[in-house]
């Protein structure tokens, strides 16, 4: 998320694992800040990020707890909303996240499918 509010681009390698996490890390990384109107382009081991303003926008975590937390964290500094969709697993990883992203100045309206 620091890369997609930085200015310039920003490129990651030698992450190829992040691809056999709960998700796809890249992939669903790209697509998220595509949504949230950032260039991001998937390399095999990486990502090219392109910085600048985030919109809002509707994210899927595709259940990966660190996806889900990070794209809700971009919410600090994106111009809209983000609706980050498939969460429930941040409660099992890290249950006081809502509780601690709330007391760092986020708006979080947690809702069950």
């Amino acid at each position: 998320m620091a890369a997609a509010c930085a200015n310039g681009e920003t490129i990651f390698s030698g992450a190829g694992e992040l691809r056999l996490k709960e998700s796809d890390r890249i992939a669903t990384t790209a697509a998220g800040l595509h949504a949230l109107g950032i260039d991001a382009q998937e390399r095999a081991d990486g990502l090219r990020i392109h910085g600048g303003n985030l919109s809002g926008g509707s994210v899927q975590s595709h259940g990966d707890h660190r996806i889900a937390m990070a794209f809700a964290m971009a919410g600090l500094r994106a111009a809209g909303e983000i609706h980050v969709h498939e969460c429930a697993n941040v409660a099992t990883s890290f249950p006081a996240f809502a509780q601690r992203a709330a007391a760092a100045g986020l708006g979080i309206d947690e809702r069950q499918p």
